[in-house]
C-alpha cells in the first residue's frame, strides 16, 4: 500500500517506525531531545552525528524529504534570532569576510541552531509517523495534565478545519480583486484575522455545547490499555541510546 497525506502533520505509511507505539516513541523522542540539550556545544561531530541518526531514521520511516523540510519552516524565527547573536553579542572579536562577529555569540548561535534543529527534526518526524490520536493517547498515558491532553486533542482535530475556514476567507478577498501588496493592506489582512478568531470562537462554543449534550464530562474517552513489547521498547530506544553514547564521549572530551 502506498503512503499518502491523511493528516496536516500525520503522513500515512506502514514502515517500522509507523508501526512504533506512540508512547514509546514519545519516550524516546523526550530522551533525545535531553540528550542533544546536555551535549557541549563545542562538540561538533557529535550533533553532525546526531544528524546523522536522525537522517537514517527518517530515511526508515519512508516519510519524504519535501514533506518533512516543509514542516522545518517552523523553525525560521530562531533561525533569524540566531543569525543576529553573533552581531550583537560582545567578547573577542573574529574576523568573518569584512565583518567582525563576536566568538561567544557565533558559538551561541552554532549551539542554538544545532539544538534547535535536531530537536525541530526529531519533533516532526514523531508528528508524521504518529497517528495524532495515537500521539494524544500518548500524552495521557505519560499523566501530563488533563487539560492540556485535550487542549492537544481539539488542537489536532480542528487544525484543518481552521486551516480551511482560513482558506476559503482568501479565496473570498481574492475573488473580489483583493492583493496584499503594501502596508495599506495590514488593515485588511487584520480583519480576517479578527473574522477568523470570532469564527473558530463560535465554532468552539458549538462544539462544547454538542459534547455536553452527549454526556462529555471533562475526559475524552481514550483507552488507556497501551501496551509496547520488549522488542519494540528496544527499537524505539535505539536512537536515544546511540545518542547517549555519543554525548558519553563528548563530555569525556573524545573526538574533540
Amino acid at each position: 500500500m502506498g503512503a499518502g497525506h491523511g493528516h496536516t502533520v500525520h503522513f500515512h505509511g506502514h514502515s517500522v517506525v509507523h508501526r512504533l507505539p506512540a508512547h514509546t516513541k514519545l519516550a524516546a523522542l523526550v530522551a533525545f531531545v535531553l540528550i542533544v540539550v546536555a551535549t557541549p556545544r563545542t562538540a561538533v561531530w557529535a550533533f553532525v552525528t546526531y544528524a546523522v541518526l536522525l537522517l537514517v531514521l527518517a530515511r526508515a520511516s519512508r516519510v519524504p524529504a519535501r514533506y518533512l523540510g516543509k514542516r522545518l519552516l517552523i523553525e525560521i524565527p530562531f533561525v533569524v534570532f540566531a543569525v543576529l547573536m553573533p552581531v550583537v553579542s560582545t567578547g573577542p572579536l573574529i574576523a568573518v569576510g569584512p565583518v567582525s562577529l563576536s566568538e561567544p555569540g557565533l558559538w551561541a548561535a552554532w549551539g542554538l541552531l544545532a539544538k534547535g534543529t535536531i530537536g525541530v527534526g526529531a519533533s516532526v518526524l514523531l508528528g508524521a509517523t504518529t497517528e495524532p490520536r495515537d500521539l494524544v493517547r500518548a500524552l495521557e498515558r505519560a499523566r501530563l495534565p488533563r487539560q492540556l491532553v485535550q487542549i492537544a486533542a481539539f488542537m489536532f482535530r480542528y487544525l484543518e478545519v481552521v486551516g480551511g475556514e482560513l482558506t476559503r476567507m482568501r479565496i473570498a478577498r481574492e475573488s473580489r480583486g483583493f492583493r496584499a501588496r503594501s502596508v495599506r493592506a495590514w488593515p485588511v489582512l487584520a480583519a480576517t484575522l479578527g473574522a477568523l478568531f470570532i469564527r473558530s470562537y463560535e465554532r468552539g462554543e458549538r462544539v462544547h455545547l454538542a459534547m455536553l449534550s452527549r454526556g462529555y464530562a471533562g475526559r475524552l474517552p481514550f483507552p488507556t490499555d497501551l501496551t509496547a513489547t520488549r522488542a519494540e521498547w528496544a527499537r524505539a530506544l535505539a536512537l536515544p541510546g546511540a545518542a547517549a553514547l555519543c554525548a558519553g564521549a563528548a563530555w569525556l572530551g573524545v573526538g574533540g
